[in-house]
């Protein structure tokens, strides 16, 4: 069985993180090992595998998701001019918990 960072370590308080933006079901916070000069996590405080595992009973949650990604985005374009949106999927997606990283600069590493 494979560890879910975001559940196991992130979202139980034994990883402590930087937050962002919080709301009653998602999480923004600056990840712990960043990629990028400004690299910010969203991910829902509830498990879900991925954007494509997502049920149709998901789309109040997906909607607050977006909400949140929009409104940390429009904070870094605002600040440093520009970012990236991502999330991954497949083998691109190293941890299985939808999530989605708001970037800006080069990478770091």
């Amino acid at each position: 069985m494979s560890v879910d960072f975001y559940c196991d370590e992130v979202l139980s308080g034994k990883t402590p993180v930087n937050k962002v933006y919080e709301t009653e079901n998602v999480l923004a916070y600056h990840h712990t090992r960043p990629f990028y000069p400004v690299h910010i996590v969203v991910i829902p405080k509830r498990h879900i595998s991925s954007l494509i595992t997502l049920e149709d009973s998901d789309t109040g949650l997906l909607v607050e998701l977006l909400s949140v990604v929009k409104k940390v985005a429009s904070d870094v374009v605002s600040e440093q001019g520009a970012c990236r949106v991502i999330t991954n999927l497949g083998k691109y997606q190293d941890s299985k918990h939808l999530h989605w990283h708001i970037a800006f600069g080069t990478p770091i590493r």
